[in-house]
């Protein structure tokens, strides 16, 4: 556990340390560098070989605190465990020494600091990030345990990233042996909020205490708080022996699937390591093969596999004469991204590709190919409003697979006919949703934000009404002179987002609609970015689609009588709706469909 220090004492510790160092028996001549943490019995320090200009990580335990707290012992045998390990995903230990003043650990140095760190800047890391890193620290995790050694105090902050961001399990200072930790069953260390409920109950540390260590690493790197986080201590021990925490809805099932396997109460219903990495939230979802280094402070690039490439190099080949594009698609989820404005590394305009009506791969279902997701986030859902989610989720999917199923191809689209009124849709957007939420503009003018804590707050400037969603369900209107005080902040949010559309961003074209008399009920339920568009759900079953390569759109809206409207934007901006009834008799092109079809498939991946 950590220890109560006096101030005094850590400043002597650092003014004390000499700049230039010697290992007494080498005679190599070590520059002491910047301060890069400290814990609970020293200080980790860059250092420089004067001789090589090769740097280390040095750990440096003062005598005076090892004699002082009889922790001589705890010392060596650190020293002794982490020389005898090797492997790629564990920190390096190069050799010790000590002077009259110091004992020093020569350790390898991890330049882009740790996990803790990236993660703080971040606030949250997106799932193939998480895989990417997980990964890794269970490769180490697997060579400790084959060793016999758990590490009893697995965190963030002792993930150590090198320069080419690969993770290392650092930090051995409590691991211990596991006959070790059997005859000593009573001994609780770690960090509180990492403990695992056996630890708790003093019925000793085990393997599967660590796995226990990596559900709560998991958790906290994808939602940016720990899932035992509360004021009292014995509140937060009652919450992790009844494996009791909050499950935000803006995870993925397989996140919240595993997160809940590796937190089992029970340290025997939790899975080993290898049993881990089978889960399907590594095994079908996309990880990266490495990441850049701007990864530790923004969401990063992804270069990834299109599933639909091999369909267009195919129509490609029919119309192009055989003059097939080669392009590598890179796609960002950068800290904005807005109508009007194309996506990193997409051109300003893609030709769309038409092809013959007999094409078999033409009318290829592509809601079977998985879809990967580079940013998502969702609206906070009660247990009490879950299953209301899932059957709106399921009839909206049910009535895309219909259209699928029963509108017939033809040469051109029905002409829309006239409506009483325009479909209600987003025309503008902005992604910040690494750090503050995801904006929208209607086409009533109400501007709305899906934050990052998964609230969603939202403003009609024609009724001058602000609604405040903390969760589906539960909504709160009020004049927008008459805002709590409580939400000045995300108020501010709202009026940032507000004015950067409506100053810097074109219309995504669409027809003025009028105020909505609903907006008290209607929220961002869901948005997801993958590498082809974007998808926005709404609380009322809207769901619209915008591509990214023509700018065309898709939005299925429901009718007040019970059916449903199909308006499709077309690259000129152009809207044009059709009530599912008319597309059945008079039926649709390949472009219509193939995008609804992509849209299924985005569906599916929520």
């Amino acid at each position: 556990m950590g220890r109560m220090e006096h101030p005094a004492w850590r400043r002597a510790e650092g003014e004390s340390l000499k700049y230039f160092i010697e290992d007494p028996s080498t005679g190599t001549l070590y520059k002491r560098g910047q301060l890069l943490g400290k814990g609970a019995f020293g200080r980790c320090y860059k250092f420089i070989d004067t001789s090589t200009n090769k740097v280390y990580a040095v750990k440096v335990v003062p005598q005076s605190r090892v004699s002082r707290l009889d922790n001589r012992g705890k010392v060596e045998r650190e020293i002794e465990l982490h020389s005898q390990l090797k492997h790629r995903n564990v920190v390096g230990f190069h050799r010790h020494f000590a002077d009259q003043e110091n004992i020093y650990m020569v350790l390898e140095y991890c330049s882009r600091k740790s996990l803790a760190h990236i993660l703080k800047a971040r606030k949250t890391l997106t799932e193939p990030e998480v895989r990417f890193y997980l990964k890794q620290v269970i490769a180490g995790l697997q060579y400790l345990h084959q060793q016999g050694i758990i590490h009893r105090d697995l965190k963030l902050s002792n993930f150590f990233i090198t320069k080419t961001m690969q993770v290392k399990i650092g930090d051995l200072g409590l691991a211990t042996h596991e006959e070790q930790a059997n005859r000593r069953r009573g001994v609780v260390c770690g960090t509180p909020n990492y403990l695992a409920p056996e630890v708790i109950a003093k019925k000793g540390h085990s393997f599967k205490s660590d796995v226990w260590a990596l559900g709560c690493i998991m958790y906290t790197a994808l939602t940016g708080c720990s899932p035992f986080e509360i004021t009292h201590k014995q509140e937060m021990y009652r919450c992790i022996r009844e494996g009791r925490y909050p499950t935000p809805s803006r995870l993925s099932p397989s996140a919240r699937d595993l997160i809940g396997k590796l937190l089992a109460p029970d340290p025997e219903a939790r899975p080993t390591l290898e049993e881990t990495l089978a889960h399907q939230f590594f095994t079908q979802g996309f990880t990266p093969t490495q990441l850049p280094s701007r990864a530790c402070h923004s969401a990063p690039l992804f270069v990834l596999p299109n599933p639909l490439r091999k369909f267009f190099q195919k129509a490609a080949k029919v119309f192009l004469r055989g003059s097939l594009c080669q392009e590598t698609r890179t796609v960002s989820p950068p800290p904005q991204e807005a109508e009007g404005m194309p996506p990193l590394g997409m051109p300003a305009e893609t030709p769309s590709l038409e092809v013959e009506e007999d094409s078999q791969n033409a009318t290829e279902d592509t809601a079977t190919f998985p879809v990967c997701f580079l940013m998502r986030g969702s609206l906070n859902v009660s247990r009490e409003a879950a299953d209301a989610e899932r059957s709106m989720m399921a009839k909206v999917d049910e009535v895309l697979r219909t259209c699928l199923k029963t509108i017939p191809l033809a040469e051109e689209d029905p002409e829309g006919p006239p409506r009483a009124g325009p479909v209600q849709m987003v025309t503008k957007w902005v992604d910040y949703s690494n750090k503050y939420g995801f904006s929208y503009l209607l086409s009533d003018g109400s501007t709305g934000v899906l934050l990052a804590d998964g609230t969603h707050i939202a403003l009609c400037p024609q009724r001058q009404r602000v609604c405040y969603c903390p969760e589906l369900h539960e909504a709160s209107s009020f004049p927008r002179r008459d805002v709590p005080p409580s939400l000045t902040m995300k108020m501010g949010v709202l009026h940032f987002f507000s004015r950067y559309m409506q100053q810097r961003l074109l219309e995504g074209g669409h027809q003025q609609a009028s105020p909505t008399t609903s907006l008290d009920n209607l929220c961002l339920l869901h948005f997801a970015k993958s590498q082809e568009a974007l998808l926005m759900l709404f609380s009322d079953g809207t769901l619209q689609v915008n591509f990214y390569h023509d700018r065309t759109k898709l939005v299925l809206s429901p009718t007040s009588a019970g059916g449903y409207l199909l308006t499709f934007v077309d690259r000129q901006r152009q809207s044009r709706t059709f009530p599912l009834e008319t597309l059945v008799l008079r039926g649709w092109t390949i472009p219509l469909r193939e995008r609804l079809s992509y849209a299924l498939s985005m569906l599916h991946c929520l």
